[in-house]
């Protein structure tokens, strides 16, 4: 099967975020950048490092309940040794959420220090979130707010507008629309984005996304696609995405009249499932493979 060819997707609203961010760099002292811990790599807009120039920033690896423990572990320390603060978490389940104030507390030290010294002591700190769409930063808000104010829903696209929240005594969170890029170079990052569902799925053909991911998954984590789907590995290792993904479709009695498999429900399913965890805790970055990260 064939890459993806070209997964564009830069609604109009990115360019006026984009704007945004840049004209509220003066007001805040920090950024704190959720990327998605299954692909710490593919989710950071390369766009960042000029936007946010030279501010403190904190790396947030959100969703790590869905990730390889382990690939998170070789994340967090290729971000450390490059001396950027990170931390892994999880909106859903509130895991990590803790360490988040202390980290930006330590990240921002000398700056809390001279205003001490200034006597602007328990100044509010501001630090303004950003990340790609989906990857989780109305959750975030919103568990560390405590209530429910920043609009949240398991699609892309949704936050429109730069919202302030306050959630604690002299700390403000900004909250700022999901922000792609105008161009994917890499191709495969493109792909990557859309099998986390961060690339709208109308704009693009879901049974050969599901394909593409399927043979991902054949050549990457084998043994967790055939346990979920009950194939044979002999079975699937010389077969194209779209074949693997007809047998799923059968072996799920996903069938329609005269006994053609409903590729549509089957690659449904599929995307599903991996963006669920359903298939186990999967990394597709790799830390190794992505020594630039791109902050």
């Amino acid at each position: 099967m064939e890459e993806l060819r070209s997964i564009q997707w830069f609604p109009g609203h990115m360019t006026r975020t984009k704007r945004k961010i840049q004209s509220q760099l003066k007001l805040i002292d920090a950024v704190a950048i959720l990327l998605d811990a299954r692909i710490p790599y593919s989710s950071c807009n390369p766009d960042l490092r000029s936007l946010i120039n030279n501010k403190p920033r904190i790396v947030l690896l959100n969703k790590c309940d869905m990730a390889d423990p382990a690939e998170t572990k070789k994340w967090l320390t290729l971000f450390r040794q490059k001396n950027i603060a990170a931390i892994a978490l999880d909106c859903k389940s509130g895991k990590g959420l803790n360490a988040f104030i202390p980290t930006v507390k330590n990240v921002l030290s000398e700056k809390i220090e001279n205003w001490n010294s200034k006597g602007m002591t328990g100044r509010t700190i501001k630090v303004m979130v950003v990340g790609i769409p989906n990857v989780g930063k109305s959750s975030f808000i919103n568990r560390m707010s405590k209530q429910n104010r920043a609009k949240v829903e398991d699609r892309p696209g949704v936050t429109r507008g730069n919202q302030w929240f306050t959630i604690g005594k002299g700390f403000d969170l900004l909250d700022t629309p999901g922000v792609l890029w105008p161009k994917f170079d890499d191709p495969v990052v493109g792909e990557k984005l859309a099998f986390i569902g961060s690339v709208k799925d109308e704009i693009l053909d879901t049974e050969h996304l599901s394909g593409r991911l399927l043979e991902y998954l054949r050549d990457n984590h084998i043994s967790a696609l055939c346990a979920r789907y009950k194939l044979n590995e002999n079975d699937i290792i010389d077969l194209q995405g779209y074949e693997i993904l007809e047998m799923i479709g059968r072996k799920r009695g996903m069938l329609i009249s005269g006994g053609e498999i409903n590729t549509e429900r089957a690659a449904a399913t599929v995307l599903d499932e991996f963006r669920n965890a359903t298939l186990g805790k999967l990394t597709i970055d790799r830390a190794e493979d992505n020594t630039d990260v791109r902050i």
